[in-house]
């Protein structure tokens, strides 16, 4: 983490209901465990995922003693985008002065808060459901040959939003990791088809492709009582682990050992 801004992590997709505030909560413990001040921010304020998520976690733990937390803050649309942008400016500039990271959950929706939060990503996470459904907002593909057509409306997007930095003075280039979440645990062909066209989409508009998280009921336990995966253990939280959470555990760890962005015990 540089000494002189702090890092700015930011979870996007134009499609709902991929994980986005799920890996975002996971990577602002994760970063909390390490020692580092974490800022968070909720520009998704209308459903407000991660900001609920966060407000179980305080309501079990007050004072931050046991779990910790982010210094958090949301922006709720209005009908004032330029309001909107001005309270987000506001935000990132006071988080940026004071933590090591920043971690901002964007919404499932191609929304101006949303590209102005893009627009500062020094990483950007783009969970995937493993489905050609959801690939459709990355590239458009031929259905008879199978063949990538042309990058999707997400894709355009992103590149979007390198402009703006550009034309900011800063540099267009950021880390884009995308998150193969919701993985089938059988070789389909389905599966084997979307990681050649993530793979042959990767080289042609800029991204690493991850495997990410699958699909596992402790998910929606743990956001219930404001918990992630690396609280599970300690004797705050009342969960006796087992071989499935283990399991779930070391996925975690992978998938954020494989983006470098921080080593988790």
């Amino acid at each position: 983490m540089s000494a002189k801004k702090s890092r700015i992590i930011v979870l996007g997709n134009e499609k709902g209901g991929t994980g986005k505030s799920t890996i975002a909560m996971h990577l602002l413990v994760a970063m909390l465990r390490q020692g580092l001040r974490v800022g968070s921010i909720d520009l998704d304020a209308r459903q407000a995922t991660l900001s609920r998520y966060i407000e179980n976690r305080r309501k079990r733990d007050p004072e931050g003693g046991r779990l910790g937390h982010s210094d958090h803050r949301a922006v709720p649309p209005s009908a004032d985008p330029e309001q909107d942008a001005d309270a987000f400016h506001a935000h990132l500039a006071e988080l940026s002065g004071r933590c090591d990271a920043v971690i901002i959950d964007t919404p499932g929706s191609d929304h101006p808060l949303s590209r102005l939060g893009h627009s500062f990503a020094d990483v950007l996470v783009t969970p995937l459901n493993d489905s050609f459904i959801d690939l459709d907002l990355l590239a458009s593909v031929d259905g008879d040959s199978l063949k990538i057509v042309k990058p999707g409306p997400y894709a355009e997007m992103v590149w979007d939003t390198r402009k703006a930095r550009a034309m900011r003075g800063e540099a267009a280039s950021f880390e884009w990791f995308v998150l193969r979440n919701r993985l089938s645990t059988l070789d389909a062909r389905n599966k084997r088809e979307m990681e050649r066209l993530l793979d042959a989409l990767s080289k042609r508009i800029g991204f690493r492709m991850l495997d990410g998280l699958n699909e596992r009921v402790i998910y929606r336990e743990l956001f219930l009582q404001g918990l992630t995966l690396l609280d599970l253990g300690g004797e705050e939280q009342g969960l006796a682990m087992t071989l499935s959470h283990v399991a779930a555990r070391q996925e975690l760890r992978t998938l954020i050992d494989a983006m470098g962005l921080i080593a988790i015990s």
